[in-house]
């Protein structure tokens, strides 16, 4: 079993394996009662190792076993020792082959790693450390086997039995079982195997690749999904053409795998040609899923897919390089996910997710760096930092090079390290060898935590038409890290003329021709760029396209913020302006009298974008969302929710008063009534009018109420009917808010997807989420504590999302979390590790909520037997 007292994993620590395994022979023996695990190992000593003549140590977990041959003779017990988490067997020749039979239970496994039971199918997690649950073995990314897999069970129960590569043999055993045999052609990493068993439906599809070869696409679930695979496949089939297409990247195998599972702690794993997904990240129909669970599943679908070459052919030799596999891959997808829809809202989308959470990752105490020094729990290192911030700046090194010859640069990352376990400076090595470009200082995104701060400042110099923009960066200390270099950092910027156009950039007097829009470099802690030519103050846009994961600071005026509104023809600045103008309305009204007034040009901005029809109709549906409570906290010090609550819902009453009639036009203006489709046209026109009825319910605007229930009764999709239960539910109408709940349920209690957006729908609204319905939804015949969705929609969207009720001033939000983390450790560690997370941010907070909050880690920390997993992000949390 795993140890409860965590040791530090250091990055400086790594040595190359002792022994490599060039084959892994599985077989498992399924039963209900607990599965039987044979394997076979064919190990070597790595001639790259300085180790010598060591003893072979593999990794184990919850194992029991039973048998140990080397070469084919039985080990006695004073050949090996057997700790539990180690089996090391101390004398062993340069190549050999290790025979090991193991005993697990499944059906048991409440942590859902390794091999477990869901729904009543066998499956797997394996990373990051999962393989070690299923037998002994070196389990680290930079071994890389080839795997056979022999799966014996019962044929009634499990007539479907899936893992890695290709099925190469199958046949009948007696008394009922029979076996396939599955054998992936391509060294991989152990946590890469998976293996499902299952009464399953199977949907097929084909795809045929650049060169010609035909494809078998499967997807399996349960036989109550089988209508839901259709846009999954439909997913699949558009991310494998898209990356032929752009990054040159054709499959490999001859069939490509899709599960759908309910209980799984992830969203998706990128096993190799055998995807295993989270039932809510897959399965999708008109009825069902949301427009954005559809975006959603289509840009997972991509990332798991694009993970073949980003992370499959090519993986991490440690696991400190994630995100060589993840960030790279979740640019990839985000590439793809702009090209299938709206670039302006994906680019929004992403960078409201970076600055409200991967910001505040920066900003507390489980700040890392994208390639971290150190750990304890692999686990509780899947973070927005890896994953996101990982991304920005693979993306930023895309801004520094260009479209061109950043396709060079991943070309020969992929041919030169095709089938090898390698690190993100290997990466970075390939693009510089590619482009011809040092980017030495730019390798301190990997190395340095924190979020640079952009300082800037402007004059103009009118005698000599001369516009200087100066900025200086600082990145703001970290846990373990002070006194940080400047890095290289892309700025994207323009410049407005009082008519709104485009001004010329030129950086030289003499200068022709120049650009209207440049990505200025940013090296030294202090930059001074002169702009000639400039006959006229301008309006300064900045970081267009939020071209780095930075913090801007700039003086602009709320007549500044209007104006880019208005004129920037950067799509993200214009979002991002009347962001910053709602941030700063809001925030002058935080502990403000009820008598102080909202700025009137808020609402003529608002009422241009509702009522102009030629503006991007997808833009103006994000422009219209007004900066979430998260977001404002997140940029407050000594931050008071219930204020900065009271301030927004203040702001959002005003508006929607003052717009009163504007919103019913919107909703009217944006009824549909052709056929449903996931375009982003109509996207947008939903977006619009389900923004605009819930600001009409927010007022009890009576004839938004009709609206409301009216679409809630005749909706022929989940994308309107979610939307008007949502706005009811958050409204004053408490008997109509009662109503829906129930119908809802009554019509998708058979549906636990559909279920958890239930219970999330009513955990995060301080209407109907307060703790005395917390801890009904809690006792709710639906809820399931096994289940991660489950307690993910109403555990974690209180505390996440329903920021008023979690933060009452009285204490109870912070205590219920605490007993619930308490509750989870004993059960799924990873889980409950991620739902501390708002508790790690009490230093954020009034004193009178970050006493109360730092009492509630410190509850969590004297729990006994606490997992590794919560042990790391409380004690972190709460040291200093």
């Amino acid at each position: 079993m795993r140890t409860n007292q965590p040791q530090t994993i250091y990055l400086s620590e790594y040595r190359v394996p002792a022994y490599l395994v060039d084959t892994v022979d599985l077989r498992f023996e399924l039963f209900e009662e607990g599965t039987r695990v044979h394997s076979t190992l064919a190990v070597r000593r790595n001639p790259e190792s300085d180790a010598g003549a060591v003893p072979l140590e593999l990794d184990g977990d919850s194992l029991v076993l039973e048998s140990v041959a080397l070469n084919g003779t039985p080990l006695g017990e004073g050949d090996f020792e057997d700790r539990g988490d180690k089996l090391i067997v101390a004398s062993v020749p340069e190549q050999f082959e290790l025979q090991v039979v193991t005993w697990i239970e499944p059906q048991n496994n409440t942590r859902l790693e390794g091999l477990y039971k869901s729904s009543g199918m066998f499956c797997t997690q394996c990373e990051a450390e999962g393989f070690r649950c299923i037998t002994y073995f070196p389990d680290r990314p930079d071994v890389m086997s080839r795997f056979r897999t022999r799966i014996e069970a019962d044929k009634g129960a499990y007539p479907v039995l899936l893992s890695n590569g290709n099925d190469i043999e199958r046949g009948d055993l007696g008394d009922g079982r029979h076996y396939v045999t599955w054998e992936d052609p391509f060294p991989k990493p152990c946590y890469l195997f998976a293996l499902v068993a299952g009464d399953l439906v199977e949907k097929r599809d084909t795809f045929r690749t650049c060169s010609g070869r035909d494809i078998d696409l499967r997807m399996y679930v349960e036989p109550r999904n089988a209508e839901k695979c259709d846009h999954a496949l439909d997913s699949l089939k558009r991310s494998m053409r898209w990356d032929e297409e752009v990054y040159g990247r054709e499959y490999d195998l001859d069939i490509f795998m899709i599960v759908a599972v309910d209980d799984f702690n992830m969203g998706a794993m990128e096993n190799k040609g055998l995807n295993i997904f989270n039932s809510s990240c897959v399965l999708a129909s008109q009825d069902s899923a949301t427009d954005m669970a559809f975006q959603r599943i289509e840009a997972i679908v991509a990332h798991e897919y694009f993970h073949n070459w980003s992370g499959n052919r090519v993986t991490c030799r440690d696991w400190f390089q994630l995100s060589l596999k993840e960030g790279f891959t979740v640019l990839r997808d985000s590439q793809f996910s702009s090209d299938m829809g709206s670039p302006t809202v994906r680019r929004i989308e992403d960078v409201t997710l970076l600055r409200t959470a991967q910001f505040a990752e920066d900003g507390g105490p489980m700040a890392h760096p994208i390639r971290p020094a150190s750990y304890m729990e692999i686990s509780n290192f899947y973070t927005l930092t890896i994953y996101e911030k990982g991304a920005e700046v693979v993306r930023m090194i895309r801004t520094l090079l260009g479209p061109d010859m950043f396709r060079k640069g991943s070309d020969l990352y992929f041919e030169r390290h095709d089938g090898q376990a390698v690190t993100t400076d290997d990466f970075v090595k390939a693009m510089e060898d590619a482009s011809g470009r040092d980017l030495s200082q730019f390798r301190l995104w990997y190395e340095q935590a924190g979020t640079p701060v952009l300082n800037v400042s402007d004059e103009y110099d009118s005698a000599q038409d001369v516009y200087r923009l100066t900025v200086e960066q600082s990145i703001p200390d970290t846990p373990g890290q002070t006194a940080k270099k400047p890095q290289h950092i892309p700025f994207a910027v323009g410049l407005l003329g009082a008519r709104g156009e485009s001004l010329p950039l030129r950086l030289e007097p003499e200068s022709q021709n120049a650009p209207t829009d440049r990505v200025l470099e940013l090296t030294d802690s202090s930059h001074t760029f002169e702009f000639h030519g400039i006959n006229e103050r301008p309006v300064p846009s900045l970081l267009r396209d939020f071209s780095a994961p930075v913090r801007v600071r700039y003086p602009w005026t709320r007549e500044q913020m209007l104006f880019l509104m208005s004129h920037d023809p950067d799509g993200f600045n214009r979002w991002d302006a009347g962001q910053r103008l709602a941030v700063d309305v809001i925030q002058s009204l935080v502990g403000a009298s009820k008598d102080a007034p909202v700025d009137s040009r808020l609402v003529t901005a608002y009422r241009h974008l509702i009522s102009d029809s030629s503006l991007d109709q997808a833009l103006v549906a994000k422009m219209l969302q007004l900066p979430s409570e998260a977001y404002l906290i997140e940029l407050s010090e000594n931050a008071d929710v219930p204020a900065i609550h009271q301030a927004r819902e203040r702001v959002l009453k005003h508006l929607a008063i003052s717009l009163r009639n504007e919103l019913v036009a919107c909703y009217r203006r944006n009824i549909e009534d052709g056929a449903y489709e996931v375009t982003p046209e109509q996207i947008a026109r939903r977006s619009l009018r389900n923004t605009a009825l819930a600001w009409l319910l927010q007022i009890n605007d009576e004839e938004g109420r009709e609206l409301a229930l009216r679409q809630f009764r005749d909706s022929d999709n989940m994308t309107d009917r979610a939307g008007a239960l949502r706005a009811l539910v958050n409204s004053d109408y408490e008997a109509d808010r009662g109503h829906v709940l129930a119908d809802f349920y009554s019509r998708f209690r058979d549906d636990p997807q559909v279920v958890e957006q239930w219970f999330s729908v009513q955990a995060a609204s301080d209407r109907a989420g307060q703790l005395p319905q917390i801890h009904a939804l809690l006792e709710h015949e639906a809820f399931d504590w096994k289940n991660p969705n489950k307690v993910r929609s109403v555990v974690g969207a209180f505390a996440g999302q329903n920021l008023a009720a979690f933060h009452n001033p009285d204490g109870s939000g912070y205590d219920f979390l605490a007993e619930q983390v308490c509750l989870l450790d004993d059960r799924n560690p990873q889980i409950a590790a991620r739902l501390v997370t708002p508790l790690t941010r009490w230093r954020k907070f009034a004193p009178a909520y970050s006493d109360q909050m730092k009492a509630a880690l410190e509850r969590i920390r004297d729990k006994r037997d606490l997992s590794r997993d919560v042990y790391e992000v409380v004690h972190k949390s709460l040291a200093g």
